[in-house]
């Protein structure tokens, strides 16, 4: 798991109104009902943001990511994974004993892609058709993300925080997206040199890859409890950003 129950994520280095906040159920193109967190900053959207969670799925600290990027002028959709296996959330998120480990290994690419194109259309339908979406995953969402850079979603590119290479397998070849891969320098669950093969592979493919490695920083590094590495969590934050600023409408 990528953090406690309890851990939030630390503020974004721009902040400003967030004008809504709440919990959704959307339906994928398969029919699938998933439930989702959104929130919306006060001013214009120029670019959106697709949560992508750890293996929790929707858990508290995604939650509280997607008002993150709200005060930072972005609108953000959070999703759970497990509509297709546990159903929608009976609260607003996943319970702290909800039992991931049965249900992560149901998941596809296929449904995640869909619960992720879902997500992107309820952000389109509230602010603009031809809004700009990007994907944010973390740990298991942030394999995704990076693999999505090669897929045919509706999305204009991918952040992954502590991604696992073998999880994007194949796809690494023809990734063509810009991509974000924020990588933990002392990361226990996968070694920085496989990180570095795989942004280079994305590289090779035609992808623009911002590759970030922050020396000595732990999986899951991305908590405002974790203030030693408060430094890194703004940077880490500024390249996500850039990566937004960069794809927003004009």
């Amino acid at each position: 798991m990528c953090h406690d129950h309890d851990s939030r994520p630390p503020a974004p280095p721009r902040s400003g109104d967030v004008a809504e906040r709440g919990s959704l159920t959307l339906t994928a193109a398969d029919g699938t009902d998933l439930s989702a967190a959104y929130a919306a900053p006060a001013g214009p959207a120029r670019a959106g943001v697709v949560i992508l969670p750890d293996v929790r799925g929707l858990h508290p600290y995604y939650v509280a990511l997607a008002e993150r990027f709200a005060e930072a002028g972005v609108p953000a959709v959070a999703i759970d994974y497990f509509g297709r296996t546990a159903g929608v959330v009976a609260t607003g998120s996943r319970e702290e004993d909800f039992d991931w480990q049965s249900h992560i290994p149901q998941t596809t690419d296929e449904g995640v892609d869909a619960d992720t194109a879902a997500a992107a259309a309820y952000l389109r339908s509230r602010t603009d058709p031809a809004l700009p979406v990007v994907t944010v995953g973390f740990c298991f969402g942030g394999s995704h993300a990076w693999r999505q850079s090669a897929g045919e979603l509706p999305i204009a590119g991918s952040a992954g925080f502590y991604g696992r290479p073998s999880m994007v397998g194949d796809a690494a070849r023809r990734a063509a997206k810009p991509v974000v891969m924020i990588v933990a320098g002392a990361d226990s669950a996968t070694p920085v040199e496989e990180q570095r093969q795989l942004a280079a592979t994305m590289r090779a493919a035609g992808a623009d890859v911002d590759e970030v490695v922050y020396e000595g920083a732990p999986h899951s590094f991305f908590d405002r409890a974790f203030g030693e590495w408060a430094e890194a969590c703004d940077d880490a934050w500024r390249h996500v950003l850039a990566l937004t600023d960069r794809v927003a409408t004009p």
